[in-house]
């Protein structure tokens, strides 16, 4: 039997196999030789004091002892091209670990994505960054594997009690993602390693009998007698089925407007709403690690903030170290960022969202859009900042010491956003009340973190589309809509989710709901 072992090490021995290995022969007090491997299961950094330690947890296999791995492997998906038929609107990750569950218990998947597959999209988000063209079916939010494809991939959750959280990591190991996925504490795939990962998963699906049509919206769900009968799609087509896996993403906004027009009961939820701070990646590792150069065992630093400022959270959001600011929009007329992060956050710069926490009274003077008050709220913002921002995709920015002055920058570096900036004095974008708490919080930002409250950082304006301005009511048991039967309302856009992994817990925890009805 290994032994289990808890260390800690510098980031040079952590990185070198036979530098751990003599390190953990002399932890034990045995001659290097004795052992055989050393496996590390897990890894996390404490960067807590001015000697950085990568703390460790190891299995320590003796000559003569059987080395053992956990091998990954995926299931073994049978043919389902004959078998009861689910609609899973989406194919972001709540709808592919559905259609892959739903495949796994027997079922068969017809998955309906209004995008592109991930090569047609690149196309789509070429033509966002340099001609400043929106599709609104194809772009950084829409498309196969929906916001995540070309995201950091972050893979980190505190929702642990909802599901099996390895077995999602596993799978995507499965598919291609580096197994130190399985190791690190905070693990990410990176945009550039996602989109063929995304891709095989699709190819399980179709190889499984599943079907996957692409370009293809929901115009409408078929509903008698208080329960679903299937979709119509955007080109008159009827897809029948007895049950709907409604798993479209924070961003649908037209699904969320079709359940409304057919009093189908949703719900205003709160969100948060703020900006995109943008700092060279080497002032944010002098920050985190205490020192001038981070060297080359260590990752480039993240950090996590928060604050609260006159009753309201203010917190840093989906930070992306060594990445960059995406244009988000989903709709030509408004302006939206996002950021992320290649596999190996390489890139000069780190960014991430800083926003606040919003709360269902601030929507009162939307209130006559009843549900849909938060999401005309978020509208209206990225719609101003498009108008302020010279009517492209450029996103207006200010430096952040000036944003907390009132001053209007006198110029804009460039910043890793393609599309470009325009010079605006952000308190003209937002409500008085979030410019208030966002110019506070900065400076209590700069207090916890020496160095971040600094003109080099560049705010950019809004990032919005941090979780769904609506929920969709479902049952706590059955999972299905309160009070439609067969309707499934899943992941983010139906607020029961928050990225990749809780997305994809809640994807297969309601394709085993539907597949329990005929077990």
């Amino acid at each position: 039997m290994p032994r289990e072992l808890k260390l800690q090490a510098s980031p040079e021995i952590a990185a070198h196999e036979q530098q751990l290995q003599k390190y953990v022969a002399q932890l034990l007090q045995v001659s290097v030789p004795e052992i055989q491997k050393v496996v590390v299961v897990k890894r996390s950094i404490d960067a807590r004091q001015r000697a950085i330690k990568i703390n460790l947890k190891v299995l320590v296999f003796f000559q003569g002892e059987s080395v053992t791995s956990d091998a990954v492997s995926l299931p073994n998906y049978p043919n389902v091209q004959n078998a009861r038929e689910v609609i899973v609107v989406g194919a972001g990750p709540a709808g592919l670990f559905a259609a892959l569950q739903l495949i796994e218990l027997g079922l068969k998947p017809i998955v309906i994505e209004r995008g592109k597959d991930v090569r047609g999209r690149r196309r789509d988000l070429k033509a966002i960054n340099r001609d400043h063209l929106v599709n609104e079916d194809s772009n950084y939010c829409f498309g196969e594997g929906g916001a995540g494809t070309y995201s950091d991939g972050k893979l980190y959750t505190r929702s642990k009690k909802r599901g099996d959280v390895n077995r999602i990591l596993e799978l995507l190991v499965g598919f291609g993602a580096s197994p130190d996925i399985l190791v690190d504490a905070h693990p990410h795939i990176g945009t550039n390693k996602l989109p063929q990962i995304i891709q095989d998963m699709r190819e399980q699906i179709i190889a499984s009998g599943g079907v996957v049509l692409f370009e293809t919206r929901v115009a409408d769900i078929m509903i008698k007698s208080q329960s679903v009968r299937g979709v119509i799609t955007h080109d008159g087509k009827t897809i029948e089925a007895e049950h709907i896996i409604l798993a479209t993403g924070h961003s649908a906004r037209d699904i969320f407007e079709l359940l409304h027009r057919k009093q189908i009961l949703i719900e205003a939820k709160p969100f948060a709403l703020g900006v995109r701070a943008e700092h060279p990646q080497n002032l944010i590792d002098q920050i985190q690690y205490s020192c001038a150069q981070r060297g080359e065992y260590l990752p480039p630093a993240p950090y996590s903030i928060v604050k609260q400022v006159n009753g309201r959270g203010m917190y840093s959001f989906c930070m992306c170290p060594g990445g960059v600011i995406a244009p988000c929009a989903t709709s030509p007329g408004e302006v939206v960022t996002n950021g992320w992060s290649p596999s190996k956050r390489d890139q000069a710069t780190a960014n991430s969202g800083i926003v606040v926490e919003l709360k269902l009274e601030d929507f009162k003077p939307f209130q006559k859009f009843g549900p849909l008050a938060g999401m005309e709220f978020q509208k209206e913002i990225e719609q101003r900042a498009w108008h302020m921002a010279g009517k492209t995709q450029k996103v207006p920015a200010q430096r952040m010491v000036d944003f907390t002055q009132h001053k209007l920058s006198a110029d804009i570096p460039k910043t890793s956003y393609v599309p470009g900036t325009t010079s605006v004095e952000l308190g003209q974008v937002f409500p008085g009340f979030l410019t208030q708490i966002m110019r506070q919080g900065f400076a209590e930002f700069g207090k916890t973190m020496r160095g971040y409250m600094t003109n080099e950082a560049i705010l950019h304006a809004p990032e919005s589309r941090t979780s769904s301005p609506v929920r969709i009511p479902r049952d706590a048991e059955t999972l299905q809509h309160v009070a439609i039967k067969g309707l499934y309302p899943c992941g983010e856009g139906a607020g029961y989710a928050g990225g990749i992994i809780s997305a994809a817990i809640d994807g297969e925890w309601c394709a085993r709901k539907i597949a329990a009805l005929y077990a």
